[in-house]
């Protein structure tokens, strides 16, 4: 073979893509996408590290050294503090302390204290409202003790705070609030006081302070001062440790770094592989057909001589080229909205975020890997499209495109890979855990789970032509209700099954992706609401001590406005069980439906309706320890004498407030229960922690007034569990479906790219209808009608696929949590998704429609 023929073959393939670039975007336009989704994920990770790095530490960048003390001493004194401040050389010294102390009149109200300069390059707050502390007794509230402790400059509150002379005792200390500051360092998760580090010792037991950073003068040496101030400690404070505040800064970002956000980096790497992969399946559909409509070219270049590899090569050099033009283009897209995000979140959002940098190397791998990807997706179609022989290669483009069935191989492949999914769901169903099973191995389960999950997948690719048509029969039967157009929307889609088999799968897996993470987050909320309506069933719990509370006080409670649903009950101790194995369980007569929670509370068997005098519902332990479910009857000790009661529903674990056994208050009568309350609990009458701070305040005032004994009375918080609850909720949900999205963005861009180049491949046909009297507006609405027929194949295959497996994924994660189907959301899903991409249609449709029917009816492509 000439080896001119190389440089011909090639030269061809390149001269065509030049010659046709809006080709060149549309069949890369995928691969542009997840580059731009991959590199806009570094920037966004580069964003965060630097974020964290240079704001949310707790040494400041300004920190040129950091000494902390010894063990034996545990502080560092003021007087070692003011021998560091004259050293030469020393801009800026600070003590630092972390503390707190309670609010007096509420051994439950604390306030976090923490010294703070206010100002400079150490300080780590900024003021919001008011002026800083200068003076004693003075203190700057973080926003979260502002708005639930009512607290604002120029207010007062009491600390109660250690006595000097004698530490075991506490003294009111009456501090008057200056202004209102947000911490830079830490998350505003309980309610803080600041002061200078002259004005803390009064407020905290500490003999001196827990470190103390230290900022170098312009120009001096770090080693330098580091000297003179290792000879002071030496001298002044035994055992004490000196670190550059670069180290500091450093040990921090990596335990930083290794926890959480590490964490939530390797998750969306699994997403950006997810996303990766289907932007691969797009770009692999898209050279398909384009490949197919350039059939008549490359059976010219077989029938002078071309040989087949030299055609494979050219057309994955064209891949190549593809991959590096929209590669590089995402990159530097990304690149810029990188830049422009830390100025867009200081002007639109008032968040100071730290700029990304230029990560060359990431950018450079980004590209390098749109190309593989790219070079990968072409090496499929550029085989097929190199052994089609002269003659078969002569003929239609649709022809070739429009071929319907699947070989047998890829038959054979797509049964086995679906036979070794079922498998190991099979596997897995044989083997479910129970509530509270012990020594199941999770973590195995769930990759046996997604490995499942995988293959299902890879045979709905393979089998994917033949599901076409069973599912179009349903989903198409609403437009061809609407006549001419709608007929010929189902027709054209289900005249090429592979075409819309390649692209529906994509859609397919980001509808999976999206539904099973809706279905997994309701099962997980359920299972939070079921865990809330245990733990923290009210807002607020009051225990009445050793005395209880007697029912002149419960209805003092009641009667004041700032609280709402308040409840009393009484527990009762009793050992039950067979000999050997007897324990201690609490039965109480708490009422769960006079609580707004009670409703999230499930059962195993029975129903908590059922819940009357002579029976009572029974924890999941109790159960198994008696042997019991609903229907059946069990014995209670009393001091009154064994009374027999039937079990009206079991739990799948321990009932509110960890009890053991819930009756009614007539049978705790029979056992010999008091008549005091042992505790009430009580909701907030309004939402926020403001009307919970007033709602606080309402319980102690009743306390005080009302209660025989106030000091043996206490009162949690339960709400704040809740509110730990529905923060890793909202995180997760907004987590979870902004990485899924990823995929669905691909899939619309898939359902753009394959009407575009169809839109293209059908130009005869389009022309012979308008010639037949067909208008560009049915046209276009026929071409629309089918992109989102796409959109509704790939929701009716991800929905069969999600769902499943999501339901089987939150029983083996938690065993514990309900299977729910959000129905709403999930239908808005797949109703969005049919929307979505019949939009992605538009901008085809009005293209194919502007060609004129004589243009069409000779177009030869």
């Amino acid at each position: 073979m000439n080896p001119s023929w190389r440089a011909s073959v090639l030269g061809s393939q390149l001269a065509e893509l030049i010659r046709r670039p809006g080709r060149l975007l549309t069949t890369g336009l995928s691969v542009l996408v997840a580059a731009f989704v991959v590199f806009g994920t570094v920037m966004a990770q580069q964003i965060t590290v630097n974020t964290v790095l240079d704001r949310f530490r707790g040494t400041p960048t300004a920190a040129s050294l950091v000494a902390t003390p010894g063990a034996e001493s545990g502080a560092l004194s003021a007087a070692t503090l003011r021998r560091i401040r004259a050293l030469p050389g020393v801009a800026e010294a600070i003590g630092r302390v972390e503390s707190g102390a309670p609010l007096a009149g509420s051994s439950e109200r604390w306030l976090d204290l923490r010294s703070d300069p206010g100002t400079g390059p150490l300080s780590q707050v900024r003021l919001v409202k008011g002026s800083y502390p200068d003076r004693r007794g003075e203190i700057a509230v973080n926003r979260r003790a502002a708005e639930e402790l009512e607290l604002a400059p120029g207010s007062r509150t009491t600390l109660l705070v250690p006595d000097r002379k004698n530490p075991e005792k506490t003294v009111k200390a009456v501090v008057t609030v200056t202004g209102v500051v947000k911490s830079t360092a830490t998350a505003e998760q309980q309610s803080g006081g600041y002061t200078t580090d002259a004005y803390i010792e009064t407020l905290t037991d500490l003999p001196g302070f827990q470190r103390v950073d230290i900022r170098a003068e312009d120009r001096v040496p770090e080693g330098e001062l580091s000297q003179r101030v290792s000879a002071v400690l030496d001298e002044a404070a035994a055992g004490a440790s000196l670190a550059s505040g670069s180290a500091v800064r450093a040990r921090e970002a990596k335990e930083t770094l290794e926890g959480d956000l590490l964490e939530v980096f390797l998750l969306i790497s699994v997403f950006l592989a997810v996303a990766v992969a289907a932007a691969a399946l797009v770009a692999t559909s898209a050279f398909r057909i384009v490949f197919a409509q350039r059939l008549r070219q490359l059976a010219l270049l077989r029938a002078i001589g071309a040989p087949q590899g030299r055609l494979v090569t050219a057309l994955a050099v064209e891949g190549a080229l593809v991959g590096a033009v929209t590669g590089s283009f995402g990159v530097l897209t990304a690149l810029g909205a990188g830049h422009l995000t830390p100025p867009a979140a200081r002007l639109l959002a008032g968040a100071e975020l730290s700029g990304p940098g230029f990560p060359v190397a990431a950018a450079v791998l980004v590209i390098v890997g749109a190309v593989l990807v790219t070079v990968c997706a072409v090496l499929a179609p550029a085989v097929s499209a190199a052994r089609v022989s002269p003659l078969q290669a002569l003929r239609a483009a649709s022809t070739v495109t429009g071929e319907r069935g699947v070989g047998p191989a890829r038959l054979a492949a797509g049964v086995l890979l679906a036979l070794a999914g079922a498998g190991l769901v099979a596997l897995l169903l044989g083997d479910l855990p129970g509530p509270g099973r012990q020594g199941y191995d999770r973590d195995s389960a769930m990759m046996v789970t997604v490995a499942s999950a995988a293959l299902a997948f890879l045979a709905l690719i393979a089998l994917g032509p033949l599901l076409v048509r069973p599912v179009l029969t349903v989903a198409g039967w609403p437009l061809r209700r609407l006549g001419t157009t709608g007929r010929l929307a189902v027709s054209g889609v289900g005249g090429a099954p592979r075409r819309a088999a390649a692209v529906s799968v994509v859609v397919a897996l980001g509808v999976a992706l999206v539904s099973g993470a809706l279905v997994s987050l309701a099962g997980l909320a359920g299972y939070m609401e079921r865990s809330d309506a245990l733990q923290a069933p009210a807002d607020f719990r009051v225990a009445g001590g050793s005395k209880g509370l007697d029912a002149a006080a419960v209805r003092e409670f009641a009667a004041a406005p700032q609280l709402t649903h308040v409840t009393p009950y009484r527990t009762l101790p009793v050992t039950i069980g067979p000999e050997g194995a007897r324990k201690e369980v609490d039965v109480t007569d708490l009422d769960p439906g006079a609580l707004p929670t009670g409703k999230n509370i499930d059962t195993v068997t029975g129903t908590l309706d059922d819940l009357g005098r002579g029976s009572a519902v029974v924890a999941s332990d109790v159960a198994d320890l008696l042997g019991v479910t609903a229907g059946d009857t069990f014995t209670l000790p009393s001091r009154r004498g064994d009374i027999r009661l039937t079990v009206a529903a079991t739990l799948p674990g321990k009932a509110p407030l960890q009890a053991g056994v819930l009756v009614v208050p007539a049978d705790l009568d029979r056992m010999g229960a008091g008549r005091n309350a042992s505790a009430i609990l009580a909701d907030a009458d309004d939402e926020g922690l403001a009307a919970r701070g007033k709602a606080h305040r309402a319980l102690e005032s009743t306390i005080r007034d009302h209660v025989a004994d106030p000091a043996g009375v206490s009162i949690s918080v339960l709400a704040e569990y809740r509110d730990s609850s529905d923060e890793t909720i909202r995180i997760t949900r907004t987590t979870a479906l902004g990485l899924v999205a990823l995929t669905v963005l691909i899939a619309v861009v898939g359902v753009t790219t394959t009407t575009s180049l169809t839109a293209i491949e059908r130009t005869r046909e389009f022309g012979l209808l308008r010639a037949l009297g067909m208008g560009g507006g049915a046209l276009r609405r026929s071409i629309t009608m089918e992109a989102g027929l796409y959109g509704a194949l790939g929701g009716v295959l991800g929905l069969a696929l999600g769902v499943p497996y999501a339901w089987l994924l939150i029983r083996i994660a938690v065993a514990e949590a309900p299977l729910r189907l959000p129905a709403g959301q999930l239908l808005a899903v797949f109703t969005g998704l049919a929307l979505l991409t019949a939009l992605a249609g538009l901008l085809p449709a009005r293209r194919a429609t502007r060609i004129t029917p004589m243009a069409a009816l000779g177009d030869n492509e």
